[in-house]
């Protein structure tokens, strides 16, 4: 019991830190429309919470069992962490967020495949956008990311300081793009993933929403000819045709008989953006 404990604590320290970030945000930027915000999104809310607890504090010890494993069997050639220890610790840190974003990258994208869409619908299922949208995510999903998306970096020898900083600001970075705030970062947003760019990714239209699969910056998009711009798009309607659920449905959502293989279950891979204002 006392793993579970230390998982609800470090949980709840989270929950606690970032809902005041971006429930100030929310403040600042709805001002006399919060009221009609947190109406809209209130129901859907709660569903990602009820996920985000299953996910982290329930499930998150046994989610810990194959991330060590990961740890203790990807052994890096010495060489590799005695480069790393000669570089820049700024560039370090660059180099392990571009990496883990490539893995990432590539992960959500295989998503996107009828074979591993049923796992994923449930993450684009929300059709109010809010900062917690980014942990409506089915056990499957959370158990997939905890499988993949760390392995590259333990394989090319980066410290562990230089992973968890990555891993820090990724988390930070996913909870900031998923927030009702149609901002396309400017200049910025032509490297980083910027909110406007990520809420076109869950847009309710299939040829669309198979795009900009980054989470933190728009290289890999770019490179692979899934970067589309959201200038057009700004406050997009979100979601999907199977339309969202409650705590149970989603975690339900994948043994639906619409997902199983030849019953229709739809593909969502990247697509070509139709001409804005089509």
């Amino acid at each position: 019991m006392e793993i579970f404990a230390h998982h609800a604590q470090v949980t709840l320290t989270m929950l606690a830190i970032t809902a005041g970030v971006f429930g100030l945000l929310a403040l600042l930027v709805k001002r006399r429309a919060i009221g009609a915000a947190l109406a809209r999104v209130h129901g859907e809310f709660a569903t990602n919470l009820g996920l985000l607890l299953f996910n982290l504090v329930l499930l998150g010890p046994l989610f810990a069992v194959p991330e060590g494993l990961i740890r203790d069997q990807l052994v890096a050639l010495p060489a590799l962490g005695a480069f790393w220890s000669g570089v820049n610790e700024l560039a370090v840190l660059f180099c392990a967020i571009l990496v883990y974003d490539f893995v990432v990258y590539w992960r959500h994208r295989a998503e996107h495949h009828r074979l591993l869409w049923p796992i994923h619908a449930t993450h684009h299922a929300d059709t109010a956008l809010h900062w917690l949208s980014v942990h409506r995510k089915h056990p499957l999903s959370k158990l997939l990311s905890v499988l993949v998306d760390i392995w590259l970096l333990f394989l090319l020898g980066f410290p562990e300081w230089a992973i968890a900083g990555a891993a820090f600001l990724r988390s930070w970075w996913g909870f900031f793009i998923h927030a009702d705030v149609p901002w396309t970062l400017g200049i910025f947003g032509k490297i980083l993933i910027s909110p406007a760019a990520h809420r076109l990714h869950h847009i309710r239209d299939e040829a669309l929403m198979g795009n900009n699969f980054g989470n933190t910056v728009t290289l890999w998009d770019r490179l692979f000819g899934t970067y589309v711009d959201p200038a057009p798009y700004l406050d997009c309607e979100t979601g999907i045709a199977e339309g969202t659920r409650g705590f149970l449905g989603e975690l339900g959502r994948p043994f639906e008989r619409r997902y199983r293989i030849g019953a229709g279950a739809s593909a969502v891979e990247p697509r070509p953006a139709p001409p804005a204002g089509t």
